[in-house]
């Protein structure tokens, strides 16, 4: 499994959880959106359309919102991402992502180390299907091996969640190595910090599109303090514009 995902910077592990733990994400959810999504910080809640809010795109940092998300990401996700990168890990983030039907938008192509503003850029993260994702409904798109070419240029893209997105993204070399993901429930993708991947939106007009994401640093990782925290300011700034 690791020397796949240093080939190619990204790893499927089909059935990484079975249906009974899936199902058991779903429950958790269902009620940490009912009850709790209300009175979290607006940075940390992303909607399609901030006036209906059955346009839940995304939500960051549930491992600190409830115990719960901390025990499932320190479980087998933590014990996976050791695996992978071969050192020690540091749990960052857990999120939950969506495309709601017809209104979700496509998630345009990055780079997670652009976000994360790491030295050495070691860290991956896990993005883990709640329910079923192909191309209709947005299924993750990666570059493969493009994590061994070196951070590309990034700048605004106005999508909400997604700040930064490639600026030159879409030459020949990146477009014929460009693989599409579909996932069942319970599948997980985990993929470099440095990996191109983005999204389509969803065309569905009737199927969501949710799933789970975790955020490993590798133990060897610095980050750059100073430009994180300018570009967290940022991004709650474009947030709190958008309320």
């Amino acid at each position: 499994m690791r020397q796949n995902f240093l080939a190619d910077g990204f790893l499927a592990v089909p059935g990484f959880l079975n249906a009974e733990e899936v199902a058991a994400c779903l429950r958790k959810l269902n009620q940490f959106i009912e009850r709790e999504v209300p009175d979290l910080p607006p940075e940390h809640v992303f909607y399609e359309n901030k006036e209906d809010r059955s346009t839940l795109k995304q939500l960051q940092r549930l491992h600190e919102h409830d115990p719960w998300f901390g025990e499932l990401m320190n479980g087998k996700p933590r014990a996976l991402a050791e695996k992978l990168l071969g050192t020690e890990v540091i749990p960052q983030n857990m999120q939950f992502f969506n495309k709601p039907p017809g209104v979700g938008q496509p998630t345009p192509p990055h780079q997670d180390g652009y976000y994360f503003k790491l030295n050495p850029p070691e860290a991956l993260t896990m993005w883990l299907a709640l329910e079923e994702v192909d191309e209709e409904n947005g299924c993750v798109h990666y570059v493969r091996a493009s994590h061994k070419n070196g951070l590309r240029p990034h700048g605004p893209t106005g999508t909400l969640g997604f700040s930064q997105g490639m600026t030159d993204f879409g030459n020949a070399a990146d477009l014929s190595a460009e693989e599409a993901m579909p996932a069942s429930p319970g599948d997980l993708l985990a993929h470099h910090a440095l990996t191109i991947h983005r999204a389509d939106g969803n065309s569905s007009p009737s199927r969501t599109r949710q799933a789970l994401g975790f955020i490993f640093y590798s133990v060897n990782a610095e980050v750059d303090a100073r430009a994180q925290e300018d570009y967290r300011r940022e991004a709650e700034r474009q947030q709190r514009d958008r309320i």
